[in-house]
């Protein structure tokens, strides 16, 4: 019987030939890490097993493990679901001159803070601001990295210690188990919660109102809908009491709309401009949502309280960085150039009409040669319009094994993430990229003829 004694050492499995097109592709430390994490597991085998691996499989072994390490976690895939924002795909895709702005200000250097004008030190914070006071005609504004850390910075510097008034309805939880009540507690700021689960009327607002209180929060239900006996009172007439008893009023808005979602058969999803001819101090929302942009938290309002919220120690911690400002500044550019439909992903597949979507699912039916088209329903999804949908076309295929054809599709090298409805693999051309199209349909195609 062999004996550990028998593994070659490191040394004489260097000089294989093998290992050293591993060294010039990985290294020569990396490599060596490697071998010895496979003569290891060797010898761990070696307990359940009669021979030892020669010198080629411990190569082989080594070359299997190096592939794996070196390859990334986090890839692209293509979206066939028909969600258009779905968080666990990364939300909204970027345009492309989103994407060549963030190349552009990451592959040398950039006047991030730094004024070219008077050839000092400037802010990170007016890149995007300029244009956001342009766009919506506010006094301030202020990017953070993402809307969680949006309403923490707002409630640390403006309440902490202080009372924050909220209907108990919109005591939310949203996705990865953001709570708004426990995002209050950790800026320090103390919960006054007013009416009831489905309930709150404005006298109830007027009664909280006669204590001292710091801020009036009110924050959209994003990701969910009370129906029946239910009743909130307007923004508008909040912030009226709320002036009136000298209190800001903080709108946490979540999706961040800034285009009217009724045009596109879509119920309204309130847009920030509204928020503020509400009368709304502060405005938080989201780049990566309705917004269409990259990761991002947007806080936006008067002057008096932004300045405050810039000065606070936390803005430096959850500041955004030049990719995401960048990102941010060519996303909201769109907006200003009226051009959003065309060129934002997102308000593209929200804007596609039922007659195009047919059209490319009767494409990709013919390109397939297999297959059938059956009526669906598209998503916006990201905490967004909670139970609407669009009508879609979807392409339809009847498998065996319906989830392990799935499983499979998202083995590719270019993963294929669809669903599954009535035992169909169905795919929604709604969230489908034009440039995916035919890996798409290769992918397909190469997968049924593998199973038949």
């Amino acid at each position: 019987m062999n004996k550990y004694q028998d593994l070659p050492s490191v040394d004489a499995l260097l000089k294989h030939s093998g290992a050293q097109k591993l060294i010039s592709k990985a290294g020569r430390e990396l490599v060596i890490q490697l071998i010895r994490k496979v003569l290891q597991d060797a010898r761990v085998a070696f307990k359940h097993e009669k021979n030892l691996p020669t010198n080629d499989e411990i190569i082989q072994r080594t070359h299997e493990l190096l592939k794996n390490w070196l390859s990334p976690t986090l890839v692209s895939v293509i979206n066939a679901t028909g969600v258009i924002l779905h968080t666990n795909l990364g939300r909204a895709p970027l345009s492309q001159a989103t994407i060549q702005a963030m190349h552009e200000i990451t592959s040398g250097y950039s006047n991030l803070e730094f004024d070219l004008r008077k050839g000092r030190r400037g802010k990170r914070s007016i890149h995007p601001e300029q244009i956001l006071k342009r766009l919506i005609s506010v006094e301030s504004a202020l990017v953070v990295n993402n809307n969680a850390a949006a309403v923490l910075l707002v409630l640390s510097a403006l309440a902490r210690r202080q009372h924050v008034i909220i209907s108990r309805t919109q005591l939310i939880e949203i996705g990865g188990g953001f709570r708004v009540p426990d995002v209050m507690r950790q800026s320090g700021a103390k919960l006054v919660s007013i009416g009831t689960t489905n309930r709150v009327h404005l006298h109830d607002y007027e009664t909280a109102l006669r204590e001292p209180a710091a801020l009036v929060l009110c924050a959209h239900h994003s990701n969910f809908r009370i129906i029946g006996f239910a009743s909130e009172p307007p923004l508008k007439e909040i912030t009226s009491l709320a002036h009136q008893a000298g209190i800001p009023i903080v709108h946490d808005l979540g999706s961040g709309a800034l285009l009217d979602t009724e045009q596109y058969g879509l119920a309204h999803e309130p847009t920030v401009q509204e928020s503020l001819k509400a009368g709304a101090d502060i405005i938080c929302f989201s780049g990566d949502k309705l917004l269409g942009g990259p990761q991002a938290g947007i806080i936006v309002g008067k002057a008096e309280y932004l300045s405050k919220i810039k000065k606070h120690p936390l803005a430096r911690a959850v500041r955004a960085d030049k990719l995401c400002l960048a990102g941010i500044t060519a996303t909201l550019f769109h907006y200003l150039k009226g051009e959003a439909l065309q060129k934002l992903p997102v308000w593209h597949m929200i804007s596609t009409t039922k007659a195009e979507i047919n059209r490319r699912a009767q494409n990709w039916k013919k390109m397939l040669g297999a297959g059938e088209l059956i009526k669906g329903e598209s998503k916006v999804g990201g905490g967004s319009l909670p139970g609407e949908s669009l009508q879609t076309t979807l392409l339809a295929l009847s498998v065996r094994k319906p989830n392990y054809f799935m499983a499979k599709l998202r083995a590719q090298p270019a993963p294929v993430i669809a669903r599954v409805e009535n035992d169909l693999v169905v795919f929604d051309p709604r969230t489908v990229l034009p440039e995916q199209e035919e890996i798409l349909i290769e992918k397909i195609r190469s997968l049924l003829n593998e199973v038949k």
